[in-house]
């Protein structure tokens, strides 16, 4: 396996933006922060105002994940200022998760987070998602904050 991120074309930004809208929507739903009702417009609207541009906005690196010609993914890094960036999103597509995809995207995007001047990654993942969690703490990132509620 050889893992490469490709810049993302206009295309492949359009099928990202369909996918990510709605998978977004339904995080959000599943982790009890929104209700169904407008869940799509929030999210449409949540991804309107991160870029603006779409794949052009400044300062965000929107990457196809490749192995060899299979286009296997997608992660969005942006930097957030002169050290810090912040991994928006990634995606390992359904009937290519739990190859070692995502682990060496990551890695990659590491590559490129540094060849950008960045010291630093952050990133959000929902407390339901224990498979990324364990992925993210095994690539060393830490806990920062932790969100907790109980429903009554």
């Amino acid at each position: 396996m050889t893992v490469v991120l490709k810049t993302m074309s206009s295309d492949e930004f359009q099928q990202y933006l369909g996918y990510a809208i709605e998978n977004f929507a339904n995080e959000q739903i599943k982790s009890g922060n929104w209700k169904q009702e407008g869940a799509i417009s929030k999210a449409a609207e949540e991804y309107e105002r991160l870029l603006p541009d779409g794949p052009n906005t400044d300062n965000n690196y929107l990457f196809t994940i490749l192995d060899g010609d299979l286009k296997v993914g997608m992660i969005w890094l942006a930097k957030k200022d002169d050290n810090k960036g912040f991994i928006y999103d990634i995606n390992i597509w359904k009937g290519n998760q739990g190859k070692g995809y995502g682990k060496q995207a990551m890695k990659q995007v590491e590559i490129t987070a540094k060849e950008i001047g960045l010291k630093m990654i952050g990133l959000h993942v929902f407390g339901h998602n224990k498979t990324a969690r364990s992925l993210y703490e095994q690539l060393g990132y830490v806990e920062t904050n932790i969100k907790m509620e109980k429903l009554l």
